[in-house]
């Protein structure tokens, strides 16, 4: 039996540590983990008391820590220490506090380095990466696995019957900063074997499918393979699109070999891991890393050093739904900001209630617990402009009562948030197409992910919720699907796509779908979009890319009479052979071509967009969407996000301002990054 410690926080909320556990104001227990990633290896030990403190002040009932404490547990090969974070856990426990354990193989030791060189991964120029950052192993290297294996074995024998810790997360942002690349020769070589198990061994089966003839590339054996780093002109796409998936097993291997051996000793650890951003535009496929993890964490930065200002709102969302389509579940956040971040550049300071908002954020799109980044701001080492809820000064200020606010607010909502997010609408990403896309990018404006948010953005104005799904989820329970630049044709996914539409559901074709097959090639004899003409009633006859100052007009037809707008980046040019044209190009070369059209199929409907659309022509498109597949949206003013969590039997609503002057919502008045959740 634990301590049982009780105490008001308001009179609506009552916290109570017992058995190391939080309890509402009603008496029932908090589902959620509540807490701050804290190191208290970088600081004197005898803060620790005051420290903990602190942190139970906050609200908090969970820290998460020794994600970066390789040396601390193994000073020396083969001598293992758990001393100093046993007592780190003894006094969590005091306090009531439960603890997320990290295995440390983000930060390999130096001393590892120096024995074993050969761990160290390669830029593309061969150059080693030099011992001193993070993230510097080779992700095909057997030593890595080995030393990573020992001490994985020895913290999880150590910890496996501790009940303070609730949760292990497996290293650390895999395939972040770069380190989803190398090109060492353990890579190379790892890379002949991934191809020799494509092709069953067979070189010409290969050569075919590449087509080496072109530039006289043959292969007589498969150790004659390189690497796709820098060459005159480019390597033939096949074979990069092949590294690219090489590149994405090689972490998802990684991570899977953590998983299976923490589950080996503890078979019902909790395991997750902290996503960071930017996943769509990696060298790793996050779904498939999230597969086995049993719950996805995300490292959530609406702002980082150098940046004159935050990313936009609806990028902050999408990013967040991205994270929870990747299991189709609710997910974690293990580290919110609260105050400006960089390395050796900062950028903008959050402002006063700003990252408090970015929280509640969070937790509307689907987030059920959350950790904030960090205690306190560092003193030494890389991350002293990362500043913390707490800044080295140790002076409790606006930015820790910020995060007592928060965390007092949403515990009182935790049965709601802990339902999950229910979407009519899904965007679809393929890893393949995204990875056709950094090969051969097509167009200097063409940025896949900016694409989909266009998309995206339109449903966000009209606070309709979205989930953000890789292309082998199920799509049954959706009304309407967006396939934005799905380039790599699948005929499987085609048909799955198709039986989607027939049954009743509006899919959204986009330029530049299905243009490729599995193997990065143009399909020959077959019009564009392979698979999809006679189902979409098109066919793409020419494309063009475009540059800033080459937009062009489109004309609106039918129910869009009337309607003019503007399109760019890219374009197909259609021929329609059985659809209704929506909107026409409007420049005199391209005006008998279609830019949107529509087409019934079964007792659904596909769509094809053939450009890029400004934002007022796709809010009227996706809006016609919206109103044939009965969603409602919610109108705000500008700036004002609207979520809903929970279900019939009990909903909240999460208000949040993201300007940074008064808006209104319904009857009330919104301070400049305000947020607010009530029942309703």
């Amino acid at each position: 039996m634990g301590r049982c410690l009780t105490y008001d926080i308001d009179e609506y909320l009552l916290r109570c540590v017992c058995h190391h556990r939080l309890y509402g104001g009603d008496g029932k227990e908090l589902l959620m983990w509540l807490g701050v990633d804290y190191y208290p290896e970088q600081w004197d030990i005898s803060m620790i008391d005051e420290d903990m403190d602190n942190i139970v002040e906050l609200g908090c009932n969970v820290i998460r820590i020794a994600e970066f404490a390789w040396h601390i547990i193994e000073k020396t090969e083969g001598q293992y220490d758990f001393s100093f974070f046993d007592h780190v856990i003894s006094k969590a426990k005091e306090k009531g506090l439960h603890v997320i354990l990290g295995t440390p193989t983000a930060t390999i030791p130096a001393w590892l380095a120096k024995k074993e060189p050969s761990i160290l991964s390669e830029f593309e120029n061969g150059q080693k990466r030099v011992f001193g950052g993070r993230h510097v192993y080779c992700f095909n290297s057997p030593v890595m696995y080995e030393y990573s294996e020992k001490i994985i074995r020895k913290m999880v024998e150590h910890y496996k019957d501790e009940p303070a810790v609730v949760a292990w997360q497996i290293d650390n942002e895999l395939g972040h900063e770069g380190s989803d690349v190398c090109y060492c020769s353990q890579c190379q070589s790892a890379f002949q074997k991934f191809l020799k198990g494509k092709f069953a061994g067979d070189i010409d089966r290969l050569n075919e499918t590449y087509g080496t003839t072109f530039w006289s590339q043959e292969y007589n054996e498969f150790d004659e393979i390189p690497t796709p780093s820098a060459t005159i002109t480019t390597h033939n796409p096949a074979l990069r699109l092949d590294w690219e998936r090489f590149r994405s097993k090689s972490i998802v291997d990684f991570a899977d070999f953590q998983i299976k051996l923490i589950k080996e000793i503890a078979p019902d650890a909790v395991i997750i891991h902290d996503f960071p951003g930017g996943g769509l535009g990696k060298h790793v496929d996050y779904s498939k890393v999230a597969k086995n993890l049993d719950t996805v964490a995300y490292n959530n930065y609406p702002v980082w050093g150098g940046q004159k200002e935050p990313i936009a709102p609806h990028e902050i969302a999408f990013s967040l739904d991205h994270m929870r389509g990747l299991k189709g579940q609710n997910f974690w956040i293990t580290e919110a900001i609260m105050g400006a971040q960089g390395h050796d550049v900062t950028g903008y300071s959050p402002r006063p209630d700003q990252a408090k908002m970015w929280s509640y954020q969070g937790f509307a799109h689907g987030c059920d617990s959350m950790m904030y980044f960090r205690y306190r701001g560092a003193t030494k080492g890389a991350e002293q402009f990362c500043y913390g809820v707490l800044d080295a000064d140790n002076v409790k200020r606006r930015k820790y009562y910020e995060v007592q606010s928060a965390f007092k607010d949403v515990a009182k909502y935790s049965d709601e948030l802990e339902k999950p997010v229910c979407s009519d609408v899904a965007i679809m990403y393929d890893y393949d197409s995204l990875a056709a896309f950094r090969i051969q990018k097509q167009s200097i404006l063409l940025d896949t992910q900016k694409e989909m948010e266009r998309f995206y953005k339109a449903f966000y104005d009209a606070n309709v919720s979205v989930d953000v799904i890789p292309e082998d989820a199920d799509i049954s329970k959706y009304k309407v699907l967006i396939l934005p630049q799905m380039i790599i044709e699948k005929p499987e996914f085609t048909e799955k796509v198709q039986s989607f539409v027939r049954a009743g559901g509006t899919v959204v074709l986009t330029y530049r779908t299905a243009v490729k097959d599995a193997d990065n090639n143009l399909s020959f004899g077959r019009v564009i979009p392979v698979g999809y003409s006679d189902f979409a009633g098109v066919s793409v006859v020419e494309t063009e890319s475009l540059q800033d100052g080459q937009e062009f007009p489109v004309i609106g037809h039918g129910e869009f009479a009337g309607q003019t707008g503007e399109g760019g980046v890219f374009r197909a040019m259609i021929e329609v052979s059985d659809a209704e044209v929506l909107y026409t190009y409007g420049d005199t070369f391209y005006d008998k071509f279609a830019a949107v059209t529509r087409k019934s199929q079964g007792d659904g409907m596909v769509y094809y967009v053939a450009c890029s659309l400004d934002e007022a022509t796709m809010k009227l498109v996706m809006g016609r969407i919206m109103e044939d597949n009965s969603i409602r949206g919610e109108v705000t003013e500008d700036g004002v996000e609207v979520c809903y969590r929970g279900d019939d039997s009990s909903k909240i609503r999460v208000v949040m301002n993201h300007a940074g002057e008064e808006r209104r919502y319904g009857d009330a008045v919104l301070a400049p990054y305000e947020s607010r959740i009530d029942r309703v």
